[in-house]
């Protein structure tokens, strides 16, 4: 009993500080706002406060889907030398800074305006959050006074996003701007990377002298209430505009990564140098920042580990390299005696763990405690946990091993045997003829030969998609994209915009499922418009095959799972290739 309330006192106390604390920088917000000058002379706007951070942050492109709210913003950011790129759809404006963010290193930037140009980033943004990207959402928003009171487009974005982002934080002074807008992107970038989202009520971007009208304060208010209502308006106002063009300082905050101890590395040196068969399996997370592509491709090589690439790190090891093993991986991990999961997921790719042999020594690497023991309460155990970066604890384990070491060439050399079997036969399907239409697999392969040995694949499809998986080889590092865990169908031509964007110089080719081109169609207009060539082969059979491949023999029924395989695709050459 006595247990029970000390907690309560304990519990009591904590939310009355919290309070006071609360209480006390409200005070000391509002003696600031008295201390700070208002220049309600000027002509600036919040707008140019943002995009002086975007520009300090090494950002390039903004994607966007006008709307009043935003104006300011995109204005400001065109001034500064910031491409301004507009979608015609926000989700493709969201997808489009997502595969910016994981192809250049540093984050991708999505405005959007408020309530419904909100909403549609959603699946864009929780698809981000899960491949751990860090995307930043600028939105726009009603007026802080009209903020629950009726206006236009007007809902509660913050509690939207929270659940979706990493840091989410509404503007109410001008001045807070730069500093907001630091810590965001701070944010978005350390431990592990995802989405944040920043909220610009109107009256924070447009200029002194138009918010004070649109707020409705009267010169010539004559009865005490109109008096009392308009020194409040006005004290507002000025409260958002005090000391807003003070000096600002708009460099990066530094970010924060966690790197392995020398002893977690030792550890797992011991457990390699006595391993027989070992495997890592790559994940998305081993590609990113600050780790070096080129210096973990070159770490991998020369341990001559046989490696599974999945997400982000496809393309790793180049189109051909001998340890490069593209099948049978489920055989593999059940023969392996040590696995490195340098962040791999133990999720439903994984079959959430039951893939591995419980008499592996397993080493599992990743930034996010949560991922890092994701189902190990069930179906698998780690014999060595590390909450850290995994590119950089890979090239770590290369050099504490030394260039003595080098993995047994007869393990990658079976595994790969195993894959030239798996080639043969598929090599053995696309030739089979077809009564009416492509060969699928055929189409693939000679995809395949065609694309240059620096091109970029973005993968949007299912049944279609699946098969290019195991097809098309991926020519280096970041020249694949796919959704990730989230699989999202729908991010072909937001992804092939970001990554043409970064890449002006390479060939970027989407590769579509006909039910996903669907989501993309209409941005080819975006393409056409910005003179941003891409390419794109679509599998158009005329169903959702994924599905239908499953449902008709469990129910014997196709509903639902039909399209059409009329549909007759353009050609855009020269700014753009479609192939149906």
């Amino acid at each position: 009993m006595d247990v029970t309330v000390g907690s309560v006192c304990v519990a009591i106390i904590v939310v009355l500080v919290s309070i006071a604390v609360r209480y006390l920088e409200s005070v000391q917000r509002k003696i600031n706002d008295l201390r700070l000058k208002v220049d309600d002379q000027s002509k600036r706007h919040g707008g140019e406060l943002v995009a002086e951070v975007l520009k300090a942050h090494r950002v390039k492109f903004v994607y966007t889907l006008c709307g009043g709210h935003i104006s300011p913003i995109l204005v400001a950011c065109e001034k500064l030398g910031i491409r301004v790129i507009d979608t015609r759809h926000e989700a493709t404006a969201a997808f489009a800074a997502d595969a910016t963010a994981r192809v250049s290193g540093t984050v991708g930037v999505c405005c959007v305006t408020a309530g419904p140009g909100l909403t549609n980033t959603v699946t864009a943004v929780k698809n981000a959050q899960m491949a751990e990207s860090p995307l930043l959402l600028l939105g726009g928003a009603g007026a802080s006074l009209t903020q629950g009171r009726g206006a236009l487009q007007d809902i509660d974005q913050m509690a939207l996003f929270k659940p979706l982002c990493k840091f989410v934080a509404r503007v109410t002074r001008v001045r807070e701007i730069p500093s907001i807008l630091r810590r965001a992107i701070c944010a978005s970038q350390s431990g592990t990377p995802g989405p944040v989202f920043v909220e610009f009520p109107l009256d924070t971007l447009y200029f002194y002298s138009l918010v004070r009208k649109e707020a409705g304060v009267s010169d010539s208010a004559k009865s005490l209430s109109q008096r009392f209502v308009n020194g409040f308006i006005s004290h507002h106002v000025n409260s958002v505009f005090a000391g807003a063009w003070e000096n600002h300082t708009y460099d990066p905050l530094p970010v924060k990564r966690p790197f392995a101890t020398a002893d977690q590395v030792n550890q797992c040196v011991e457990l390699i140098r006595n391993s027989k068969k070992p495997v890592i399996v790559l994940g998305s997370q081993s590609t990113l920042p600050p780790t070096d592509p080129g210096a973990l491709t070159n770490a991998l090589t020369n341990m001559g580990i046989p490696c599974f690439l999945g997400g982000m790190s496809r393309g790793m090891l180049g189109r051909n390299s001998p340890i490069h093993i593209m099948q049978r991986r489920r055989d593999a991990l059940k023969d392996a005696d040590v696995v490195i999961l340098a962040g791999t997921v133990c999720d439903f790719r994984l079959s959430y763990g039951r893939v591995l042999n419980r008499k592996s020594k397993i080493v599992a690497i990743n930034r996010s405690k949560e991922q890092l023991f994701k189902n190990s309460d069930m179906f698998w155990k780690p014999t060595l946990a590390v909450n850290a970066d995994p590119g950089s604890f890979l090239v770590s384990l290369y050099e504490l091993l030394g260039t003595g070491y080098s993995c047994d060439p007869s393990w990658p050399r079976m595994l790969k045997e195993r894959d030239h079997e798996k080639e043969a036969a598929n090599k053995k399907k696309a030739a089979e003829p077809t009564d009416k239409h492509l060969n699928p697999l055929k189409v693939l392969m000679e995809l395949d030969n065609v694309m240059s040995d620096d091109a970029i694949m973005v993968a949007d499809g299912g049944d279609f998609v699946g098969s290019a998986a195991y097809i098309v080889r991926p020519r280096g590092a970041l020249r694949w994209l796919d959704p990730g865990a989230f699989g999202t169908l729908g991010v072909g031509a937001g992804f092939a915009l970001g990554v043409k964007l970064c890449n002006p110089d390479t060939d970027v080719w989407v590769i579509f499922g006909d039910g996903a081109l669907g989501y993309s169609m209409m941005e080819f207009d975006t393409f056409v418009r910005h003179k941003i060539p891409i390419a794109a082969v679509v599998g158009n059979d005329g169903a959702w095959t994924q599905i239908m491949r499953e449902q008709v023999p469990m129910f014997n029924s196709s509903v639902g799972c039909q399209l059409t395989v009329s549909l007759a695709y353009f050609a855009c050459w020269p700014s753009n290739t479609f192939i149906g």
